[in-house]
């Protein structure tokens, strides 16, 4: 469930046109993006090009008979979200809601919702991704990977608020929300007084013939489609429960999205399209500037105009809606593979809204330089704390995180590697000296590795100080406390729901975990008694008093 309709502002700023076209020269240019893409993926394309629309179902493999069809459902992810602020928008017109509300007034009488320096968290600060609230809640337990969201309870979502400390005022930056959007999914559920997917097929699907759009209800006749991993493996559906599926959980048909970016565009037909019509122009106005979005829009610059455009992305599905309502053009794209982590479908989306924007290439495998497989093999810090080893594999390389088995790493002609067992993308970058660092990215996160220096640690027994001084529980934030203790000689650390992890001497009162980028640096109080602890990890310093 990913942002990355943001990143084609600088790939958008160029002039051109565009007219309709017929389904075959659609399929022409989804070929020239996809046809030996080593994802393997198969998309779902339409255009939609004032009351003309033209449709393409293809695969990388250039098969005659594509796995999906006319009857396939697709998870669309984050594209999702639009949909809430829709179902909003019909709460501001009936005079139920107003963007300046609360974020605390929508949720359970004494649910603890941060505030900064007395300034709430806003309903458009949640619609505009600057609620200051972190990516996901912090008790969300995700007991299967692949499928993150499916045990997370409402308990879980609302408490998680009790976990944030505000850095900063609310609508002062824009950081991507999977959080806070599943807070206003539940929300705007619980004003409505109707279960999220039931008021979504009344108040949307419904008046908008979207007949085979469901969260959980699959209808009659509708497939859904499997869900790959970019090496063209299956993977598991993803389930987004009850009231918090307006985050990412509506599952839709290539021609139940065609009808809803005919209504952004101003076609809604028929008494009960009316009201839904009016709500969607309504989240098309600009709520923010820094970047410009609307109510989950964000406002793209193409060719001198201003389009609205949304992708998402799951486990194994990538989606892009995009519209341009001055020239009266829109585009749908579903993906059964997911390609977030390869830089999405945003390239296509905005070539079939103006063709003088390149539609992209397909990704193909390749044998990487023998002197960069040489410039990467070694030891790799990331900025998250994780440390890994790369290591030369006949003509590729291969990547040891600690206390996970070896992963093979393959390579493509866009100069990226990445593992043959999952989805992640491991992107080298050379500097003027010479040197590398790299970039991973995996479930829509982004981590910057340096190579390690070696600096040996200081034996425990230098520093002539017993380790029972240090041990205690020391509170970093509410609900995530520090356990330090001492296990076999060596003083160890465990943090609220993770593991112990070891920790080696590097200097008087200090510790570090050099595995997960770590130093704990304890500090004494004027009886030479220890007081507290500063923990300093990829550039961040969290500090807690002993307890």
């Amino acid at each position: 469930m990913l942002p990355n309709a943001l990143m084609l502002a600088a790939l958008l700023a160029v002039s051109g046109s565009a007219s309709s076209m017929t389904d075959a020269e659609l399929a022409g240019i989804v070929d020239q993006r996809l046809m030996g893409d080593r994802t393997g993926a198969c998309l779902a394309v339409a255009v939609v090009d004032g009351g003309a629309v033209a449709r393409t179902y293809r695969c990388a493999d250039g098969t005659a008979n594509p796995r999906i069809g006319a009857d396939s459902a697709f998870e669309i992810g984050s594209v999702s979200k639009t949909m809430t602020a829709a179902l909003l928008a019909q709460l501001i017109a009936e005079g139920k809601a107003s963007l300046d509300d609360p974020l605390s007034a929508w949720l359970p009488a004494g649910t603890a919702v941060p505030t900064f320096e007395g300034q709430p968290i806003l309903l458009r600060h949640v619609v505009t991704h600057t609620s200051g609230l972190p990516a996901l809640p912090a008790r969300m337990q995700m007991t299967d990977p692949a499928d993150p969201y499916a045990t997370l309870t409402p308990e879980a979502l609302l408490t998680s608020l009790d976990d944030v400390v505000l850095t900063r005022a609310p609508g002062a930056q824009f950081e991507y929300s999977n959080f806070a959007s599943m807070l206003l999914s539940y929300a705007v559920a619980q004003r409505a007084g109707q279960p999220f997917e039931a008021l979504i097929d009344a108040q949307l699907f419904a008046p908008l013939g979207m007949d085979d759009a469901y969260i959980a209800q699959r209808p009659v006749g509708v497939r859904a489609a499997a869900g790959h991993l970019p090496n063209g493996s299956e993977t598991s559906a993803w389930t987004i429960p009850g009231d918090m599926a307006g985050v990412g959980g509506v599952r839709a048909t290539l021609d139940d999205m065609v009808r809803y970016v005919q209504a952004q565009l101003g076609h809604a037909e028929g008494a009960t399209a009316a009201p839904v019509f009016a709500a969607l122009q309504r989240t098309h106005q600009p709520v923010s500037q820094q970047p410009p979005v609307a109510m989950h829009w964000m406002i793209v610059p193409l060719a001198g105009r201003n389009v609205l455009m949304h992708e998402g992305g799951t486990g194994g599905f990538s989606s892009l809606v995009g519209f341009d309502p001055a020239q009266g053009r829109g585009v749908v794209i579903l993906s059964d593979t997911a390609v977030s982590a390869l830089g999405g479908l945003g390239s296509l989306g905005a070539h079939l809204l103006d063709p003088s924007v390149p539609p992209g290439k397909p990704r193909k495998l390749a044998t990487p330089p023998s002197e960069l497989i040489a410039g990467l093999v070694g030891t790799w810090r990331f900025d998250t704390g994780m440390q890994a080893e790369l290591a030369r594999s006949g003509d590729t390389l291969t990547i040891h995180p600690p206390d996970q088995p070896v992963f093979e790493l393959a390579y493509d002609d866009a100069g990226d590697f990445f593992p043959t067992q999952f989805d992640a993308v491991l992107t080298p970058q050379r500097a003027a000296d010479g040197s590398y660092s790299i970039v991973w990215r995996q479930g829509g996160g982004t981590s910057v590795a340096t190579r390690v220096t070696n600096l040996a640690p200081v034996a425990a027994s230098v520093v002539d100080v017993p380790l029972a001084d240090y041990a205690g529980d020391y509170t970093l934030m509410p609900g995530f406390v520090l356990k330090v203790d001492s296990a076999e000689g060596r003083l160890r650390a465990q943090a609220t729901g993770q593991g112990a992890f070891p920790l080696d001497a590097t200097g008087p009162d200090s510790f570090a975990a050099p595995a997960f980028g770590i130093e704990l640096r304890f500090q004494r109080g004027a009886d030479g008694e220890v007081t507290s602890l500063e923990l300093h990890q990829g550039g961040q310093v969290l500090r807690g008093a002993r307890g």
